[in-house]
């Protein structure tokens, strides 16, 4: 019976590719589903086989514990050069995006504050 062993949401291409070839390297019998063409279904890497279940985590584990440490120490390094990205590199990269996405939230804070005013404004009818 198939067991899903890694979910796809938001995991950036390159590490799902490592992940895929780490499967493809050690021969464990694997099929992907997307999130499907309305992006409601899970994306994730299944197993066919759920007896491989305890050796494929086993590599999935050693391999994102050995690239959580690489991306650190990549960090790390591009800090100290200067070259990190910060907010600010970020909003430059998409000013467009970041206006609309303050103006998106500054526009719900507005309306949950009004909602409140106008309950409390609402006085019972005697």
């Amino acid at each position: 019976m198939s067991k899903i062993l890694f979910k796809l949401h938001g995991v950036p291409d390159d590490e799902a590719d490592d992940v895929r070839a780490l499967l493809a390297d050690n021969d464990i019998d694997f099929y992907e589903t997307s999130a499907g063409n309305w992006g409601v279904s899970m994306p994730a890497i299944w197993l066919n086989d759920a007896t491989q279940f305890n050796k494929a985590r086993a590599l999935i584990d050693e391999y994102q514990s050995e690239r959580s440490t690489r991306m650190r120490e990549e960090y790390n390094r591009l800090k100290q050069l200067g070259a990190h990205k910060t907010l600010i590199d970020t909003i430059k990269e998409k000013p467009v995006q970041f206006i609309l996405h303050l103006a998106v939230a500054a526009l719900v804070i507005y309306l949950s504050i009004r909602l409140v005013l106008d309950i409390s404004e609402i006085s019972p009818k005697e």
